[in-house]
């Protein structure tokens, strides 16, 4: 009998960053190369891509558009079932952390493109899915840049346009938008 390939899990050790990248939290950074571990295919937003592309101030989970076809959905609720995800709840509980809830993670629910915020372990993962009005994934891919953060971690961070738009709907839960009005013409006074 063949035994099922198990899905790496997330590895803690500690990772010498790329000079540059000094500032990157190590936790995050064990994320990105557990993503990579299990051939999931996708592009950093949120303030893990903040902080690749030079904000030293940048906090919170690290938060990735899967590439949206059914194996990389199948990749990553295999890698999320491996790690015992859970989602977490707005609030912390009595002893500071966020609250979390068990929930079985499938590919199909991932490609109903809603966004996800989950704790794999000490390690918080947002997918964001496909919120109205953001760039679909082929679209940050085209304008996404290729970073190696570590020596065994390379990734697609979203162009700064693309992480702004991601953080407003976030924040708001729209996409901005831009509004042009016009102040309607005075009759000027003949006299």
């Amino acid at each position: 009998m063949l035994l099922r390939r198990r899905p790496p899990r997330i590895d803690t050790r500690r990772t010498d960053a790329a000079k540059g990248f000094e500032h990157l939290d190590e936790n995050w950074i064990a994320v990105l190369r557990w993503l990579n571990a299990n051939r999931v295919e996708f592009v950093l937003v949120g303030a893990v891509a903040e902080a690749i592309r030079g904000d030293l101030r940048a906090k919170g989970p690290v938060a990735v558009v899967p590439a949206p076809y059914r194996r990389n959905f199948e990749r990553l609720a295999r890698a999320l079932d491996a790690a015992r995800a859970r989602v977490r709840v707005d609030g912390t509980g009595a002893d500071g952390a966020a609250d979390t809830t068990p929930m079985k993670m499938t590919a199909d629910k991932l490609a109903r493109g809603q966004r996800w915020t989950l704790r794999c372990g000490g390690h918080d993962l947002d997918i964001e899915g496909e919120p109205p009005g953001a760039s679909r994934y082929q679209e940050l891919v085209y304008e996404s840049g290729r970073f190696e953060p570590a020596a065994d971690v390379n990734i697609e961070v979203a162009s700064p346009e693309d992480i702004e738009h991601y953080a407003h709907i976030r924040r708001t839960g729209t996409a901005p938008e831009i509004a042009i009005t016009r102040q309607p013409r005075v009759a000027q006074d003949a006299t």
